[in-house]
């Protein structure tokens, strides 16, 4: 028997390694000649560094930036080195877990600690970069990170403005003189599933901010607020286009990203699944098994689990499931692809109880070895 394990990490207890070897250790117990190969899965959010080096010849990088309310924070990426490739998680730098609630607004979070990944990357020699954009706590449209890549956003003085979006309201012209030469050699992909303009009813501002601290007040300024900036980007980029889906990603980096540099807007459960080679693996096994911490509909398009589903069924494999917790809407995960799946739980028990890491792992594997008896 082969079988492919490809789950998503269950948040705040298991990483999706930890949460596959508990799988395979159910299996191997059964069948010591199974051959159970695990496999790193990520969404493009949190974990994509980890399923994109796993097993890989990579290099970790580790190092101070400034975070979102330029404070320093230790942030870290690592190099592919057969491709020589930087693969950057945005909310290490700019993510809204790295200030506290109360701290959070938008007007003051900037981007500028992601430009400062990519730099470092690039003086390393990497001109290939996957970079996730999720859990952003900014809405700079990305101008933090151009800062620090060069990009000069002046006044009606010829003076830089404010980082931050409060900075916007300022903005009369932009210079690309100054950016990193190197940056017309690179080219970057963007593990990103929000289609959301930057402006409007269903831009960043309107939609995204209230989570990151904004005001409705706030909302009406950032949105006119980048509207201007994407007009003045006309200027010095034909690829300014403020309505192209995924503009509005983590406060408009999606913009920066696609009228500022070489970059390709992808699906982050897509872009993770090409780069680690899956269908690969998948089109030899004989089952498929994947699943995160918790199954609900309201967020299962775009999700991991469906993604390898989806690409299991490509070649008619059986796919199971495995999650923390599952919602009576849940069943929508069999209309796309999974055959059955298995919450882990195996008492009433509280929250702190089901998160910690050894009473996950061994719900898990304990789950997964009462449902490979019927193998």
């Amino acid at each position: 028997m082969r079988v492919v394990v490809a789950i998503d990490s269950f948040k705040g207890s298991l990483s999706s390694i930890e949460a596959g070897n508990a799988v395979k250790e159910a299996i191997c117990r059964l069948d010591k000649n199974a051959e159970v190969l695990v496999k790193p899965l990520a969404d493009g959010g949190e974990g994509t560094v980890e399923a994109l080096t796993s097993g890989s010849d990579s290099e970790t990088i580790q190092m101070w930036v400034n975070g979102p309310l330029m404070t320093p924070v230790y942030a870290k990426y690592c190099i592919v080195k057969d491709t020589n490739t930087a693969v950057i998680e945005m909310s290490a730098a700019g993510g809204i877990t790295l200030i506290s609630p109360e701290q959070r607004n938008p007007l003051e979070t900037t981007t500028y600690g992601v430009g400062e990944l990519i730099q470092n990357a690039i003086s390393r020699g990497c001109r290939r970069f996957i970079v996730g954009i999720g859990g952003s706590a900014t809405n700079d449209g990305g101008t933090g990170m151009l800062t620090a890549l060069g990009a000069q956003f002046l006044n009606k003085d010829g003076q830089p403005i404010a980082l931050g979006a409060k900075g916007l309201q300022e903005l009369c012209k932009i210079s690309t003189e100054n950016m990193l030469c190197e940056l017309k050699e690179c080219t970057f992909y963007i593990a990103c599933d929000v289609k959301n303009p930057l402006c409007g009813e269903n831009g960043c501002s309107a939609v995204f901010a209230p989570q990151k601290g904004a005001t409705t007040e706030m909302i009406h300024q950032m949105d006119a607020w980048l509207a201007n900036y994407a007009e003045i980007t006309k200027t010095v980029s034909a690829q300014a286009d403020k309505d192209r889906a995924g503009a509005g990603a983590a406060g408009g980096l999606g913009f920066a990203f696609l009228a500022y540099t070489n970059a390709t807007l992808k699906s982050g459960i897509e872009l993770v699944l090409e780069e680690t080679k899956m269908e690969e693996d998948i089109k030899t096994a004989d089952i498929v098994v994947t699943g995160e911490g918790r199954l609900d509909a309201q967020t299962a398009m775009g999700k991991a689990p469906i993604g390898v589903a989806k690409l299991a069924k490509k070649y008619g494999k059986k796919v199971i499931a495995f999650c923390g917790c599952a919602t009576e809407d849940a069943e929508i995960y069999n209309d796309h692809g999974i055959d059955a799946y298995f919450p882990i739980l195996r008492s009433v028990t509280t929250l702190e109880e089901a998160l910690d890491k050894d009473n996950a792992y061994q719900n898990l594997r304990a789950a997964a070895y009462q449902v490979f008896r019927l193998t």
